[in-house]
């Protein structure tokens, strides 16, 4: 891995789980040191956090970590309705029925109650990529991978809803079903209310953990 590989997703990483909170400071020299490369793939790095939108140049050797509330969380889901029922429509087209049908019983198997958090959250990753394979266009999965970047930090902000978690399951099984029934109209609009109780719940949460 190049060293500006590495420090970007070492950056990213921290970024993404809360270790850099938004406001921190990257100063460039300090962050070269820690991450034990030369300023040169350290600018490397932060120019592709820029692109992503994750940090933001306040001088030429000072770079910190954006903000992110409400009003960006909204624009997020704005681009990701778009991008996503696009996907699922396309996905509905030209994927493999056989694959969202095996999706659709995973996810109908799915136990939260039993500790099974983590597999749903690799069952979605398998879902994305499912889904990536099926559009075959570049273009849209390149937009869809810097969406679920901000997303990462995005589900940091929402509170653990065991009652959302359980929804969140029957609608990507619901998803699943529709792209393997070649379905692009219910796969579309599955895909929409989905995303339309993520938000809600992701500002709810938001507003519950105000002072």
């Amino acid at each position: 891995m190049r060293a500006s590989d590495r420090a970007y997703a070492t950056l990213l990483e921290e970024i993404q789980s809360g270790v850099l909170r938004p406001g921190a400071v990257l100063g460039e020299v300090e962050q070269a040191a820690r991450l034990g490369v030369s300023r040169t793939p350290l600018r490397e790095a932060l120019g592709r956090l820029a692109a992503d939108g994750l940090v933001a140049q306040q001088s030429p050797r000072v770079t910190v970590v954006t903000a992110i509330d409400a009003h960006d969380i909204r624009e997020i889901f704005e681009v990701r309705r778009a991008l996503e029922e696009s996907a699922a429509r396309l996905a509905a087209v030209r994927g493999d029925a056989a694959t969202f049908a095996d999706l659709a019983r995973d996810f109908a198997r799915v136990d939260l109650a039993g500790g099974g958090t983590d597999g749903y959250y690799a069952l979605i990753s398998r879902f994305d990529l499912a889904l990536d394979a099926s559009v075959a266009n570049d273009y849209l999965t390149a937009a869809l991978r810097t969406v679920r970047t901000h997303l990462v930090r995005v589900r940091r902000l929402a509170r653990d809803n065991p009652g959302r978690l359980a929804a969140s399951v029957a609608e990507h099984r619901l998803i699943a079903a529709a792209i393997a029934a070649r379905d692009a109209d219910l796969a579309a609009h599955a895909t929409h209310v989905h995303l339309h109780n993520a938000l809600t719940n992701i500002l709810d949460s938001l507003d519950a953990s105000r002072p």
